[in-house]
């Protein structure tokens, strides 16, 4: 009897496989016929969505006739603003939430070429940052599509709920205005290099490694091969040249502060950053975004991109194993 249900389970473990099989294959077939690079802006009005969510709480709680009185009364003040014809100046909402190698530039550059392209001088253009910082040449680049707003005289905010360290404050450092919720972490002005060395391990073994290279410096510390004091004593003098870079991209749009006090690596909490002068005032994006929506025609905008399957497939496992990078590197910075 028991081995008739084995081999019953094994029959229906085959069968569920080949189901899965032919599904995953239906849908590579379905996926290779349809476009898969289409991509596009998608805006938000968010005065109209704030609107949208305080009418649905005011026709709760309101009296009928009390309501309708309000209604008409906007009618007549949206009628009457209707007929000055002038134009009520527009902030573009934008979104970055980064990782160690910021994979959100691509978008943020279209995004921002977008803007560019239509923005006037009275507009804003305010970034929601949540970045922990990274690899220095992608957030180098990340803080170079901010500067091209700067360059174009509008006027760049940067708001700050959770975290914007390292290259993260990079990026913050560039905005004309900075604000931050009282626990969001910002600063880590400082440059850092950490791997393993297997060289011990590799020689217990009788495992030799070899590395060829022309040009004195063309590889200094590694993984598998002897350090020396010389390799180590290079890298470090790459460090400091890459921090001495640091410190002078937040000294050209942040010339208040002190420098020598806040680019030691140490990170801040919200208020003790204001303290600092890292940030220029402590409030949320949900408090500056209904407090701006009284003054500018308010938009969320963000590039939408499709991509293939195998695509997809292939960057889910990518982004599995960056976020295993992500909470280690994150994990310098929680509440012990």
């Amino acid at each position: 009897m028991l081995e008739i249900f084995l081999e019953y389970g094994l029959f229906l473990l085959k069968v569920i496989t080949v189901l899965i099989s032919v599904i995953v294959l239906i849908s590579f077939v379905a996926a290779s016929k349809k476009s898969n690079t289409s991509e596009g802006l998608e805006i938000e009005n968010l005065n109209e969505k704030y609107k949208g969510l305080s009418d649905s709480l005011n026709k709760a709680v309101m009296e009928k006739d009390e309501w309708k009185k309000k209604q008409k009364s906007e009618k007549a003040i949206a009628k009457k603003n209707k007929k000055k014809k002038t134009r009520k100046p527009k902030a573009y909402i934008l979104d970055f939430i980064g990782d160690i190698k910021a994979s959100a530039v691509p978008s943020l550059r279209e995004e921002v070429t977008a803007i560019l392209d239509i923005a006037k001088r009275n507009d804003q253009i305010v970034l929601r940052l949540d970045n922990h910082g990274g690899v220095v040449h992608e957030h180098g680049l990340a803080a170079s599509q901010l500067a091209r707003i700067r360059q174009k005289k509008i006027h760049l905010t940067v708001v700050v709920d959770k975290v914007a360290a390292s290259g993260g404050y990079l990026m913050a450092s560039v905005a004309n205005k900075i604000y931050a919720a009282p626990f969001a972490i910002l600063g880590s002005i400082g440059v850092i290099a950490q791997l393993p060395n297997f060289n011990r391990l590799l020689d217990n073994y009788g495992v030799d490694f070899e590395q060829i290279t022309a040009g004195q410096y063309k590889r200094n510390v590694t993984m598998f091969g002897k350090n020396t004091d010389e390799d180590r004593e290079k890298l470090k003098d790459q460090l400091e040249e890459i921090h001495e870079l640091f410190k002078s991209s937040v000294n050209e749009y942040r010339p208040q502060l002190d420098l020598e006090r806040v680019a030691t690596g140490e990170h801040w909490y919200g208020s003790k950053a204001l303290e600092l002068g890292l940030i220029d005032e402590i409030k949320t994006s949900d408090e500056l975004l209904i407090e701006m929506a009284k003054k500018y025609e308010i938009f969320s905008v963000k590039l939408k991109v499709k991509k293939p399957l195998k695509k997809r497939l292939l960057s889910n496992i990518d982004s599995l194993l960056e976020k295993v990078d992500d909470i280690r590197w994150k994990k310098r910075f929680e509440t012990k």
